[in-house]
């Protein structure tokens, strides 16, 4: 289990250092093993505002900028950014700045006009995928400032070996709730910003069968599948995630891919429970089943490999193929894509011993599966998908 130390401290306010934090949680409940500093390669990375911008005179996709960094005088700096906002706080990197991918920033011609500095994006600095344009910063801050003092993504990561009997600590709640009980702490969900990676709710299934917008929900396999519970999200727009999001999930060692993705693993990391995200456009006859595979059933999975399911999973379908092998893998038949414009976001609870032989039989092991075959919290799944 991987632990934010700033995330931990988003749910309970505690003045404990890392170390200390990781002392306390070992003798308590579960054996700290790593403290790791996070993203300290961006400690030359300072606040910049641009205060002038205008056409390159000798390119016709170039800026020439003049960039205020606190330093008392204006820097000179060309960008190839598509849009350039006078005003606008800009992640900057002034001449000696090493950027987290190794390369250093030096002061140069860039057709025939001086440059002493970078304006950044977020992929440059290992904050996202988006590189189309300079990571735009709405935030209060003076130029100069150290980014690491401004925005959230200077962290500390503890690697926490949770025994099997405590599946309850398999989430950052779940820590929280540990460390405000050792502390004398109050404990409360984080605020989530108003810039929030999915849109609309339509409607809500917590049945064994039921109707989610225009999707009909059945729950056939109750054995290996204890609740299942789904809703329907609309005028959904894949894209980049925020910087705060993007920052949550590397910092818990996942991966940001997109709002959707992410939103699923922040829910995993943060509360324990997995979530998976389906197109809605791809699931035939706008029906979702919850069965047994049957004998000799075959899925593409997300990692792109064909697999035949005789292992009795608990599998995903629409009203024609499984969609997803539940509680382990998602199928590339309804993986969500920038193209994806509605989608059916599952929350369920398996059956651990059926996770557990389904993981065995296709080799596959993902956080979904590792916190499943440990049981989730089954009444804490309404409240998470509202």
């Amino acid at each position: 289990m991987n632990a934010s130390y700033e995330w931990l401290r988003a749910f309970v306010p505690f003045d404990l250092s890392p170390q200390a934090l990781r002392d306390l949680l070992t003798s308590r409940c579960a054996t700290v093993e790593e403290v790791i500093a996070l993203r300290d390669d961006l400690r030359d990375i300072v606040i910049g505002r641009v205060v002038e911008a205008g056409k390159h005179p000798n390119s016709d996709h170039l800026w020439v900028t003049k960039v205020d960094a606190g330093t008392g005088d204006l820097r000179d700096v060309v960008c190839g950014a598509p849009v350039v906002t006078v005003g606008t706080l800009y992640p900057f990197a002034p001449v000696g700045a090493v950027l987290p991918g190794g390369l250093r920033i030096e002061k140069r011609k860039i057709r025939g006009e001086t440059s002493a500095g970078m304006l950044c994006s977020a992929r440059e600095l290992g904050l996202g995928q988006d590189h189309e344009g300079i990571m735009a910063l709405d935030i209060d801050a003076a130029p100069g400032t150290r980014f690491l003092d401004a925005i959230y993504a200077g962290d500390t990561r503890l690697v926490i070996d949770v025994l099997p009997n405590r599946p309850d600590l398999l989430s950052h709640e779940g820590l929280a709730r540990e460390i405000a009980a050792a502390v004398g702490a109050d404990m409360a969900r984080p605020e989530i910003p108003d810039e929030r990676p999915l849109v609309v709710r339509t409607n809500t299934m917590k049945a064994t069968e039921g109707r989610v917008g225009d999707f009909t929900v059945r729950l056939e396999d109750t054995d290996g599948c204890v609740r299942y519970a789904a809703a329907l999200i609309t005028g959904v727009k894949v894209g980049p995630s925020p910087a705060w999001l993007v920052s949550r999930i590397e910092a818990a060692g996942a991966r940001s891919i997109n709002n959707v993705v992410d939103a699923t693993n922040y829910m995993l990391h943060g509360f324990g429970q997995p979530m998976h995200a389906f197109d809605a456009g791809k699931l035939a006859g706008n029906r979702v089943v919850v069965r047994r595979n049957k004998l000799g059933e075959k899925i593409t999975t997300l990692d792109g490999v064909s697999r035949e399911l005789d292992c009795d999973a608990v599998v995903i379908a629409d009203g024609e193929v499984a969609q997803a092998v539940g509680g382990v893998i998602g199928g590339k038949g309804s993986e969500v894509t920038d193209a994806t414009t509605e989608i059916l976001l599952e929350a369920a609870a398996f059956r651990p011993a059926r996770i557990r032989a389904a993981r065995r039989s296709l080799g596959i092991s993902t956080d979904a599966s590792y916190r499943f075959e440990r049981s989730v919290n089954v009444d804490a799944i309404p409240g998470l998908l509202d």
